[in-house]
């Protein structure tokens, strides 16, 4: 498949889906209400009712949807509203006791890793018919608890997910070992083995898709998971490990835990019997994990962290699409992603232009319901998210930057941020150096190359890089000389089932997706054995 360049994507899907459907059942649809832009709306109007049911609340443990050991639970809201949307099951301990115990049971005793890799490719198979078949149940929940546009959940991010799956499976017959000439009379041979029990924990910016970059490179190469959801976002990722079990999946092979980081989190990373652990999330919490892994059975871990990442406008860019291109790299997702380019380097001979047109493409940007069509921008998560940005504003502001539009909060119920662009940033601000997650684009000026490198580069931060140029010796120098996981060049956001990602210095440890990912789940084992007369060597 070709790499999907979200750019486009949005593009051809929000103006060519139907409402009918998108939305055909809702009652309060109300899609031929106006779409107001920030600049002129003063309210949301009343939320849209999404046309889906939440069945899926407990703990997924060995097969079986089960309370929490404690009996608790607690709320997941509606970023549009801040309304509880289902009361979820709270793991804690005890909870991450039981799914390790079913997990460990599952890889040491059961069918799954001694099921040969063509049963298990075809049980990953069954699961991505599966999701493609619930794509509009699967793309409502994720917006209704994420706030997400609906547009980009359902045909964007869920294809993106079959797809993933669909590659994964077809790695499941193909992974093996090798043979190794030795000195002496030895046959030598290594083995690829799977891991064991892996822990992993998403995040909330992108549920579905992380439970997919997780999952589908593990249960490849034959292990066992116990997952914890973000207590933001725990309900599509509960609803997609029904549709494993629909699909074939052995009882005890997936369990899926809700709940919050210092509970249910801090139990799985420090846990004596999981093998493995791969986290998404912030660099603080990466850090944490780490340790606690480290602290008990010195597990390997994989982290997909932070980013502060450049996007690089060289003075031979075409202005109108760079401007587009940034506008994208930072606004996609409400500001929501870890790659997002945030750190948006212009040079100087294009740079007054470059600002007046960032700054109307925001003002036109659409903001509201994100279960109504043609919206680009929905609510932030929740309301810690909504004040870390509205404080990152602030700071913005008094350390002098020039606010050229937003910089408020949109309507007046849910967590809506106004598409927000600073000029005259400078690299000393807190806006150019920490990783804010929302729809803030800081904007600063480059004289030459070497200059916009090393400062490009001044980041504890390395995970993603764009840049903007036609020519082709400027673009080979910078994608050398950026330390970052990805450089995408006159283009952002291409993501791709084959394309690893992952982020150098404070960014992470090892990389998700492509063929990389299968070393994460798997141990190599090397095995001697004396030959008596060999016919060669």
């Amino acid at each position: 498949m070709a790499a999907r360049r979200l750019s486009s994507l949005m593009s051809r899907s929000f103006n060519s889906v139907s409402a009918s459907a998108l939305l055909s059942k809702g009652k309060n649809s109300g899609l031929s209400r106006r779409i107001c832009r920030y600049s002129t709306a003063t309210d949301i109007e009343e939320p849209i009712n999404p046309n889906v049911n939440v069945n899926y609340t407990q703990l997924l443990i060995n097969g079986q949807f089960v309370d929490a050991a404690s009996g608790k639970t607690f709320p997941t809201l509606d970023p549009r509203t801040g309304d509880v949307i289902a009361q979820v099951a709270e793991g804690d301990s005890e909870d991450i006791d039981r799914a390790v115990s079913a997990a460990r049971k599952a890889f040491d005793e059961g069918p799954w890793p001694k099921m040969s890799a063509y049963e298990r490719q075809r049980v990953l198979l069954r699961f991505a018919d599966l999701v493609e078949k619930h794509n509009d149940e699967l793309a409502a929940l994720e917006t209704w608890d994420n706030g997400k546009p609906y547009e980009q959940a359902a045909k964007i991010e869920l294809p993106m997910i079959t797809r993933l799956i669909r590659y994964y499976a077809g790695w499941a017959d193909k992974i093996h070992g090798l043979t190794v000439p030795a000195d002496g009379s030895y046959h030598v041979q290594t083995l690829h083995e799977p891991i064991g029990v892996a822990g992993q924990i998403i995040p909330w910016n992108f549920p579905l898709l992380m439970f997919a970059w997780k999952v589908g490179p593990a249960l490849a190469c034959g292990n066992t998971i116990v997952l914890k959801t973000a207590e933001q976002t725990p309900l599509s990722a509960l609803y997609m490990s029904k549709l494993f079990h629909e699909a074939g999946l052995p009882e005890g092979v997936l369990n899926v835990i809700s709940g919050f980081g210092p509970t249910a989190g801090a139990a799985l990373a420090s846990h004596m019997e999981v093998d493995k652990l791969a986290f998404t999330g912030s660099t603080v919490t990466g850090q944490r994990v780490l340790e606690l892994a480290a602290k008990s059975n010195l597990k390997p871990v994989t982290l997909e962290l932070g980013g502060k990442s450049p996007f690089i406008v060289c003075h031979d860019a075409d202005v109108d699409k760079a401007v587009e291109l940034a506008h994208l790299a930072l606004f996609f997702n409400q500001g929501q992603c870890c790659c997002a380019g945030s750190r948006t380097f212009v040079h100087e001979s294009v740079y007054d232009e470059f600002v007046e047109k960032a700054k109307a493409l925001a003002m036109k940007r659409t903001v509201g319901d994100p279960f109504k069509q043609g919206i680009e921008q929905g609510p932030q998560i929740d309301s810690e998210q909504f004040e870390k940005i509205m404080k990152y504003i602030r700071s913005g502001i008094d350390n002098g930057a020039t606010l050229e539009t937003g910089g408020e909060r949109f309507g007046n119920k849910g967590f809506y941020v106004k598409p927000t662009v600073f000029s005259n940033v400078q690299d000393d601000m807190l806006i150019a150096k920490d990783e804010i997650f929302g729809p803030v684009q800081s904007i600063l000026k480059f004289k030459d190359l070497n200059e916009v490198i090393r400062r490009a580069n001044a980041t504890n931060y390395g995970l993603a890089a764009g840049v903007f140029t036609q020519d082709i010796d400027t673009a080979n120098t910078l994608m050398r000389a950026l330390r970052v996981g990805t450089v995408w060049i006159n283009c952002f956001d291409v993501f791709d089932a084959a394309i690893p990602f992952g982020g150098y210095k404070m960014s992470g440890i090892g990389r998700e997706k492509g063929i990389y990912s299968l070393s994460n789940y798997l141990q190599v084992k090397a095995v001697v054995t004396p030959l008596t007369n060999p016919a060669w060597l």
